[in-house]
């Protein structure tokens, strides 16, 4: 990165960043936090960014929520971190706050991170169904750690030798890019499984999925899907898992995503949402599976499972998105943003489509025509580039050789007129891109 890119930050910095900071995947953008209240982020020269995607996709209360920093600074001076063994009130509290949402799962176990719990609901899946085939949709992210990335297929496969015995994948149903001709995801869906039985050998124990797959291209799974896929699992003997870590605690315009569809999972998973931008995760599951694994001496200790510091966080989360009505909130502004998105595609003949649900959506770019043939990549790029520049981060996942989709995710405590200068920067970013 050369001096002339640099925002929020000096050349000094960057050297130093370059010469310390280990590359995790993809370019550290040009842009130095100095700090972050609601949907802004600051540099220390007082350049703001209107954060499109909160955060890393967390934090759906915006930065530096008053309630929250009050919350943090009270369990910090009382109980910030326990013995594995040993419980407190806000872990017991916030698992039972849990479980009144969603009480066929009342029992629960507190973690990190998503990468984590999706960790042990896997191995809880193995253990209570005695299979260890796991299946996953072919462009999902559950983690970055040993069953969790053997379940992900975004990315990150290639160059680290065999993922874990019994991994499949199957097509997730995206009606913009059918598969087929006369597509439809009943057909696709029941396509896909004869496939998989035939590659089975007998010791199918979950399937994983994300109701929305974000880094995936913000493909949502059909009216209809959620619930064939579950008959699939239960035909079968398998276990659903659902990986809500982005969809969950109102993002989508319901409290969970699946509720739209009226269906349960068998294993919930939560994270990013839950902690509202500090880690915390979370497993949820039925009274029979936690049962069973009691009884077959279930094992995930870790050195932060059920600290009392992160639950009193999610505690809190929970009591605002609830008292505050966030959810029924993303439904109304996601509809205003998305609006707005359909409007820009009708300026922009970039965008492809538009997708998503509440305050999760997805802005598909394509190919440019013939004469300037810029791929829907390259384009993806120069729009994310130039938004930050006007001020506004956004962010760009590949959806294959295709070209990029633009995850769009601000905060649920987002204002009418922070939507509305959003849209106007990315409309002034695919302006000026488009004039090149």
């Amino acid at each position: 990165m050369d001096a002339s890119t640099m925002q929020g930050g000096d050349a000094a910095f960057w050297e130093r960043a370059g010469r310390h900071m280990l590359s995790y995947g993809g370019n550290f953008v040009p842009f130095v936090a100095a700090r972050a209240a609601g949907a802004f982020v600051y540099d220390a020269q007082g350049r703001r960014v209107l954060d499109f995607t909160s955060g890393q996709m967390s934090a759906i209360l915006g930065h530096s929520h008053p309630e929250i920093v009050a919350t943090l600074s009270a369990a910090a001076a009382s109980l910030d971190h326990l013995f594995s063994s040993m419980l407190s009130v806000p872990v017991v509290d916030l698992a039972e706050a849990l479980a009144r949402l969603v009480p066929a799962l009342p029992r629960v176990m507190l973690l990190s991170t998503g990468g984590e719990a999706n960790e042990a609901a896997i191995k809880i899946a193995k253990l209570v169904t005695g299979g260890w085939e796991i299946v996953g949709f072919a462009q999902s992210w559950h983690g970055m750690t040993g069953g969790a990335a053997a379940a992900t297929y975004k990315a990150g496969r290639r160059g680290y030798g065999p993922a874990a015995a019994g991994s499949f994948a199957i097509p997730a149903p995206n009606a913009f890019r059918p598969r087929f001709a006369n597509w439809s995801w009943q057909a696709e869906l029941d396509d896909a499984f004869d496939l998989l039985d035939r590659q089975s050998t007998g010791n199918l124990a979950a399937f994983i999925a994300e109701p929305i797959l974000s880094s995936g291209g913000i493909i949502e799974l059909p009216q209809g899907y959620l619930a064939a896929l579950k008959a699939k699992c239960a035909e079968r003997g398998m276990l659903l898992i659902l990986d809500e870590a982005q969809t969950a605690l109102g993002r989508t315009g319901t409290m969970f995503a699946f509720e739209r569809d009226d269906v349960t999972p068998d294993i919930l998973v939560l994270s990013k949402t839950l902690g509202a931008g500090l880690p915390l995760s979370a497993v949820m599951t039925s009274q029979a599976i936690g049962h069973e694994c009691a009884t077959r001496g279930f094992l995930f200790y870790t050195t932060h499972v059920n600290d009392p510091l992160p639950a009193a966080v999610g505690l809190k989360v929970l009591e605002i998105v609830e008292r505050d009505g966030l959810a029924a909130r993303a439904a109304a502004l996601g509809a205003k943003l998305k609006k707005g998105l359909i409007d820009l595609q009708s300026r922009h003949r970039c965008i492809g489509d538009v997708r998503g649900r509440g305050l999760l959506l997805g802005l598909e770019f394509i190919d440019e025509p013939a004469g300037k043939k810029r791929s829907a990549a390259i384009l993806s790029d120069a729009v994310t580039d130039h938004a930050l520049k006007l001020g506004l981060s956004a962010n760009i996942v590949r959806a294959g050789s295709s070209g990029g989709v633009m995850r769009i995710a601000p905060p649920l405590t987002v204002l009418e007129a922070e939507i509305d200068l959003g849209l106007d920067l990315l409309n002034a970013a695919m302006d000026e891109v488009l004039r090149n």
